[in-house]
């Protein structure tokens, strides 16, 4: 399957449709941004998309597993069987593409492999693809390839859908973490690390989204910016200083207007 598509930064609209979504004002924004930062903190750093384009996802073999009434759990322990046993964010991909090659060959169907993945900003699960509004986890797929506006958009449907919208508008994050991260969210600190990550954001951390935007496209060029954040810190400037330099632009560590004009037009994002 093609998994790249025109992967594209999450943009203000984007932002605002899913805040509308779960019934938050625009000045509650720290309030979506604290559950993209938390839930990407292990897997996506920040971002929907990996270096190459493809959406970020994480397979897991004990829903491929179920998803496929265990048939392959000889054949293919590593890709089914019990929970746990990731493996390396790497190799999520070849994993996937694997599971899909066994699907294929026993006339399943994408549908099993893809519905036991999870993918993008919220890290959806491909099984739940209903609840983030889509009629197949195929079709979850290919919004998720195009951009962040399509991920956050689906992350805010499946909240709407599990009634977890209104935890997070009344700030329990608790109820939030038990709905979203299951009965065991505590050994985690889930809970603690979103009420946390929610203060720093309210308190006038907010990404700034054409910085992020920036950020993105850096990443797709290997600049190496560091974490998907909308802030700019030394890794962000020293990746910024590197594509003017490549650019014929005047040095520098700052995001001006030619340097993000030339910074989107050269990696194809059009935030």
């Amino acid at each position: 399957m093609e998994f790249i598509g025109k992967r594209q930064p999450l943009t203000a609209a984007g932002l605002g449709d899913a805040l509308e979504h779960l019934g938050l004002q625009a000045a509650e924004a720290a309030v979506i941004w604290a559950v993209v930062e938390v839930e990407t903190s292990g897997v996506t750093q920040g971002c929907g998309f990996r270096l190459d384009g493809r959406p970020q996802i994480l397979f897991e073999r004990h829903i491929f597993r179920r998803e496929t009434q265990r048939r392959f759990d000889r054949r293919a322990p590593h890709l089914s069987g019990p929970q746990g046993g990731y493996g390396g964010l790497g190799s999520q991909y070849a994993k996937l593409e694997e599971a899909l090659a066994l699907c294929d060959a026993e006339g399943l169907g994408p549908e099993p492999a893809l519905r036991s993945a999870s993918w993008g900003l919220g890290q959806i699960m491909g099984f739940n693809a209903e609840l983030a509004g889509f009629a197949s986890a195929a079709a979850l797929v290919d919004a998720m390839r195009d951009g962040e506006d399509a991920q956050i958009l689906a992350m805010a449907r499946f909240l709407r859908s599990r009634n977890l919208h209104a935890p997070l508008r009344r700030r329990d994050w608790a109820a939030f973490a038990r709905g979203y991260n299951g009965p065991a969210y505590a050994q985690n600190q889930y809970d603690i690390k979103l009420e946390q990550s929610y203060v720093r954001l309210a308190s006038g951390s907010l990404p700034n989204l054409q910085l992020r935007a920036a950020q993105i496209a850096l990443l797709y060029l290997g600049f190496a910016p560091g974490k998907i954040d909308g802030v700019i810190g030394q890794r962000t400037r020293n990746a910024l200083n590197g594509f003017r330099l490549q650019a014929g632009l005047p040095p520098g560590s700052d995001l001006d207007g030619p340097c993000y004009v030339a910074l989107c037009d050269k990696a194809g994002v059009r935030p």
